[in-house]
């Protein structure tokens, strides 16, 4: 918040609409941390009565959320900067101290984006990865918005500030994308795991005839839930049993943490169909 504090006080003392759109971003930056922070509260794998699935997917609604604060930034911008066009006001005046300030907050910016993302990594944690990614669009404008300032203030270019506001706005919504992309698919259950990669893996195992009716959804190595259905070479229950086990120690081990239903067909039964059709 201090940092887009000093970014709005620059922006309107030298009237820059693109510092003014910079510090908006950030604003929202700030606004779409808080709201990871509450969506990772509530987001945890273990399930209880209203959600036996787990919480996880209030990240990926925290992360939307992001994505929404992104895609506001970016009309408010562009409207704000075809309006300065149109009627050609607000000279814009700009300091050495100024531009020093700015240089400050941009290093500052950079330290905590590589921290996020680093962090969002580790955790695996789509919430803190969706952030850096916006922290680091926050970092790219900024960069654009001071090399504009830097020809304002050498050059007295003044429409400089206003051209500049139009590049910002398309990394804010190519940052929106980026979110939206990789979080979409997890809200709909999108298969996480291709079928013919489980039906490989799972016919490895000594003692399974056929694998067949595989699904899964979720998000490989935060979790996932994988269905089939198995044939199995086994002349009593204990004995498919500890063949599932087996099954199930497989994926998991390459998959990370996953909830697996395997149901086991009769030994007679045929099925060619690998995933769900």
């Amino acid at each position: 918040m201090a940092l887009t504090a000093i970014k709005a006080i620059v922006g309107v003392l030298s009237q820059s609409l693109s510092l003014q759109a910079d510090a908006l971003h950030s604003l929202t930056d700030a606004g779409s941390s808080i709201l990871g922070l509450v969506a990772m509260q509530w987001a945890n794998p273990y399930p209880d009565r209203e959600h036996p699935y787990g919480h996880q997917k209030f990240e990926a609604l925290g992360a939307l959320g992001i994505a929404a604060f992104l895609g506001m930034v970016c009309f408010e911008i562009l409207q704000s900067a075809v309006e300065r066009l149109l009627h050609q006001t607000h000279a814009v005046t700009i300091t050495g101290a100024e531009l020093w300030i700015l240089i400050l907050v941009l290093g500052l910016n950079i330290g905590l984006t590589l921290y996020e993302h680093h962090m969002g990594h580790r955790l695996k944690n789509s919430v803190l990865i969706a952030d850096a990614k916006h922290t680091l669009s926050d970092v790219w404008t900024t960069i654009i918005v001071l090399l504009g300032l830097i020809g304002v203030w050498s050059f007295n270019w003044a429409w400089l500030d206003v051209v500049l506001a139009f590049p910002v706005a398309a990394l804010v919504f190519w940052s929106a994308w980026e979110v939206l992309k990789s979080n979409i698919p997890w809200l709909v259950d999108a298969v996480a795991i291709a079928p013919e990669a489980i039906h490989e893996l799972v016919m490895s195992v000594p003692g399974v005839v056929n694998c067949h009716d595989i699904s899964s959804r979720g998000m490989v190595g935060r979790q996932v839930f994988i269905e089939m259905h198995l044939i199995v070479e086994a002349e009593d229950i204990p004995t498919a049993h500890d063949i599932t086990e087996q099954v199930e120690a497989l994926l998991q081990e390459r998959y990370g943490p996953a909830r697996i239903v395997i149901h086991v067909e009769p030994p007679g039964y045929q099925s060619s169909q690998i995933s769900v059709s």
